[in-house]
């Protein structure tokens, strides 16, 4: 059957410096999205390649 699925969210509050906070406005605004939406994707891509970093120096530390 068909189900519609709401992805879940949570709000948490961060503090950053002013000057990262005034990059990711400008990509929000060039890019036509969410300053929110700049910061999720931002946090997901440093994850991912963390990940991949983490695993790479640990196999040349082998």
């Amino acid at each position: 059957m068909f189900q519609i699925k709401k992805p879940t969210a949570s709000n948490k509050t961060i503090r950053m410096p002013d000057p990262l906070i005034e990059k990711l406005e400008k990509l929000a605004g060039q890019n036509d999205t969410s300053f929110n939406q700049v910061v999720v994707q931002c946090c997901q891509y440093a994850i991912e390649h963390l990940n991949e970093t983490e695993t790479h120096n640990k196999n040349d530390r082998d």
